[in-house]
């Protein structure tokens, strides 16, 4: 196969990536789900922040050994491909493909939703059409443009999450916005204690929690068009930790603080709520854009993360030969134009079909990022048999406690697994995700990808400067 991926343009700069890795973290999930998993662990939910973002911290590291010494763009499929064989590799693009395909529907869908708030009179598939037009154009244009939009974007949602958790502070130690009168953090310990539904709780919440992060590994598939890939996706993935507990964690702790845990959920947003008592008028509708904007986002990071994926299958010859043609732009256009027609499909099917067609699709994302979580360690633990001791000690990114780390992050996401066995909403995951991994098994077999050499070519030249 012709050597395309020269063409892929290095076009993410510093700056790009580390607003990328922390917006990637910060989701829907966190300023409207997560009273849904404060009523199942109560004030004990930091725990299980704190515990699913060191998991991630693993995960990520695991990530960023094989990224910065192989920056390629197809990233934890490419690497599948290389350490694990070629249907690790094809079962794990293809399962990410569609799992962020998934996702975007449900953004595109959600895009409608809030913008009905402001203008209820126009049909909500007006919006969620609108916002797939906009966010796939941006996608054609360069890897920059992409870059840029992920930036603000990213930005928009740190900046509402510095200035809540700063005010709320105030209010906690000062009184500021509740007549000078300090709120303390009693709440934490009040109406049941910090555990007041045990572990179970935890763990009840913990499938929920570990969710929320899907979307940090997509870092890795920016391997392949960051200007600096050593230096900038070291750093990345370095800070997501510390940022986790920053912003998921200091987040948490200022609203139960505030708030008695079990009254949160029953008003919406516990970020709208927060707002409120510090007397913003607006606070509905300042959360309503945030939540808009991160809809866009993982819209738009969607659309770059299948378009990679399928650019980098085409490339290991399991997908079409055209998807891994680079146009001038230096993007995969027929590989991006193509998950865009699917999501436009999307748009249509969330009106045609059943309900549980969408519980489905969804359960098949929830077991696919899983599915690539584990991959990426056990990627890592056969990449680490091919170096030497001198090349263990010249990466730049390093797996903590290595085997061990690694041997620790599996076994976490085995209990999710078992977690998510246990309780019946998330059960139909474990049917659900399996069929569809013999489904593509048996594709794999009969389109004859199984009997073709692959010949990878090299990852594309990065500025050391």
């Amino acid at each position: 196969m012709q050597d395309s991926q020269q063409n892929l343009h290095r076009g993410l700069e510093e700056r790009h990536i580390n607003l990328m890795a922390l917006g990637a973290a910060i989701g829907v999930g966190l300023f409207l789900g997560s009273a849904k998993a404060i009523q199942m662990a109560g004030p004990a939910i930091m725990v299980s922040y704190a515990l699913g973002g060191f998991a991630i911290f693993l995960i990520m590291r695991a990530l960023g050994e094989m990224a910065i010494h192989d920056p390629v763009a197809g990233s934890f499929s490419r690497y599948a491909q290389n350490y694990l064989g070629p249907l690790a590799g094809y079962l794990t693009g293809w399962n990410y493909w569609f799992l962020w395909i998934v996702t975007c529907m449900a953004e595109i869908t959600a895009v409608g939703v809030y913008m009905g708030v402001w203008f209820p009179g126009v049909s909500s598939w007006v919006w969620a059409l609108s916002a797939l037009v906009i966010m796939g154009s941006v996608n054609f244009i360069a890897v920059k443009a992409y870059g840029e939009f992920e930036f603000w974007f990213a930005l928009i949602k740190i900046v509402t999450i510095v200035l809540m958790i700063i005010s709320s502070l105030g209010m906690i130690l000062f009184g500021f916005g509740n007549g000078g009168v300090a709120t303390g953090i009693a709440h934490l310990w009040q109406h049941g204690g910090f555990m007041p539904n045990g572990v179970q709780g935890i763990l009840m919440s913990m499938q929920m929690v570990m969710f929320a992060y899907l979307g940090v590994e997509m870092i890795g598939l920016t391997a392949g068009e960051a200007k600096n890939p050593r230096k900038t996706l070291a750093r990345a993935v370095d800070s997501v930790f510390w940022r986790i507990l920053i912003f998921y964690v200091g987040a948490l702790f200022v609203v139960m603080s505030i708030y008695p845990w079990n009254e949160i959920g029953a008003q919406g947003s516990p970020f709208v709520m927060t707002f409120e008592k510090m007397g913003i008028p607006a606070a509905a509708g300042l959360i309503n854009f945030v939540v808009l904007t991160a809809a866009l986002s993982s819209c738009n990071s969607g659309i770059f993360s299948t378009g990679r994926m399928l650019y980098n299958l085409a490339q290991q010859e399991q997908a079409l030969p055209m998807f891994a043609k680079v146009g001038k732009n230096g993007v995969p256009n027929a590989a991006v134009l193509i998950s865009v027609v699917m999501l436009l499909g999307g748009v249509l099917l969330n009106y045609l079909a059943p309900e549980e067609v969408f519980t489905w699709l969804t359960a098949i994302s929830t077991f696919g990022a899983i599915w690539t979580w584990v991959i990426i360690l056990l990627s890592q633990l056969k990449f680490r048999q091919t170096l030497s001791r001198s090349e263990v000690a010249a990466l730049a990114c390093r797996m903590p406690f290595f085997p061990y780390g690694s041997y620790i992050a599996l076994a976490f996401l085995v209990l999710v697994v078992g977690l998510m066995a246990y309780f019946p909403d998330t059960r139909i995951a474990l049917l659900v995700g399996p069929g569809w991994l013999l489904l593509l098994i048996v594709l794999y077999y009969a389109l004859g990808y199984h009997r073709k050499p692959v010949s990878l070519p090299t990852a594309p030249a990065a500025s050391q400067a």
